[in-house]
């Protein structure tokens, strides 16, 4: 009997309908690092994302989530993910991450996050370890794309990010939040790790597109979520960064969907040229 599950792969012509998308995306984190700065609400930080989302003649999809209403989650400090733009003020020393994400007029999504440190003289040890906190999670990020330039089976993704942010120093991965594919939906199978597991997960082949999302904190990687039902925060108080791309896999090889240089900056440090999507 013929199967009725649907395939994660995504045809030619419905990768190249995410690049749109994914620039989007890609805009509205520009936006906000280039206002992200103290006294900044993340009110403000979450209009300026919206604003360059729909300049692209697209619009945010996290609107799109039942009971969520902004274009952003803004997390601060011991917050990890999914924190709700408001009144809440952006101090000198934060660690801000900022997660966003637009749908295309024909339906199609990108999804991506970066982290921000702002600076902070008074408190210099502190700040340092904010920024290699991030610096860590960044990389682990590009680390995990560039395994799955070469990977044969999806999982190979999650553990790749796993060696990279062990040898770096002492740091706890979330693996109650982990990365998903995107298309039509904003969350897709298959789900993406971020740490090593023991299936080997789906294969490697062109149509593949899914968002890789590590989430990385200086201490315990335990959270609860408040009692506003969204907000995701370190059990121990500790800083937490959180870095994300939309990657798909085509015929000629990978394309980050999210950067504007489809990952050539990111990737240059492994000897791989991203290859745009025809």
């Amino acid at each position: 009997m013929r199967s009725l599950r649907k395939s994660i792969y995504k045809s030619p012509a419905q990768l190249r309908l995410m690049i749109e998308p994914g620039l989007a995306t890609a805009a509205s984190l520009d936006a906000v690092e280039a206002i992200v700065a103290p006294g900044i609400t993340t009110l403000q930080l979450d209009a300026a994302a919206e604003a360059a989302i729909e300049a692209r003649g697209a619009k945010p999809n996290f609107k799109l989530e039942h009971g969520y209403f902004h274009t952003i989650c803004s997390s601060i400090n011991d917050e990890v993910v999914h924190g709700i733009p408001g009144a809440a003020v952006v101090g000198a020393g934060d660690i801000v991450s900022i997660d966003s994400g637009a749908i295309s007029p024909q339906g199609w999504n990108g999804d991506a996050a970066r982290s921000f440190v702002v600076d902070d003289p008074a408190r210099p040890e502190e700040v340092a370890a904010r920024r290699e906190l991030n610096r860590v999670t960044e990389q682990s990020l590009w680390r995990g794309i560039a395994q799955l330039y070469s990977a044969k089976h999806l999982n190979e993704v999650g553990a790749a990010i796993e060696e990279y942010v062990l040898s770096q120093g002492e740091y706890g991965i979330l693996t109650d939040y982990i990365g998903h594919g995107i298309g039509r939906a904003m969350h897709e199978d298959p789900p993406v790790f971020n740490y090593a597991v023991r299936q080997r997960g789906p294969e490697v082949r062109p149509g593949l597109v899914v968002a890789i999302e590590p989430m990385l904190t200086l201490g315990s990687a335990d959270t609860y979520v408040r009692d506003d039902g969204w907000t995701v925060v370190t059990e121990d108080g500790s800083a937490a960064a959180h870095w994300e791309h939309s990657v798909a896999v085509h015929k000629d090889g990978i394309w980050v969907l999210t950067a504007a240089d489809g990952g050539a900056a990111g990737l240059a440090q492994y000897g791989i040229t991203p290859t745009p999507i025809a």
